[in-house]
């Protein structure tokens, strides 16, 4: 983790319990299935869709609310990501 970054020092490591889920909030509502990797927001757990999927919903998230760090919400990773400073931690 970047010393620099102090949105990834003071986030939490993940919500808890996590919050279940079918997909991309926004994409489900749009009818649509073809998001690539889920992120889940840690200041509200709002779950979007990544910067490869088509729709980019978690950054979409970022820029509308100025929450800066996501989590991956795939199976078997913990790594988190702030988008103010771009480093992962």
């Amino acid at each position: 983790m970047s010393a620099a970054c102090e949105d990834l020092a003071m986030a939490p490591r993940t919500i808890d319990p996590l919050p279940p889920t079918d997909g991309c909030a926004e994409c489900l509502a749009q009818g649509r299935r073809d998001w690539v990797h889920l992120r889940i927001c840690l200041d509200c757990g709002h779950i979007g869709c990544c910067d490869f999927s088509p729709q980019r919903h978690a950054a979409a998230h970022f820029h509308a609310t100025s929450h800066p760090v996501v989590r991956s919400y795939e199976p078997g990773e913990d790594w988190r990501w702030c988008f103010v400073h771009e480093v992962m931690g």
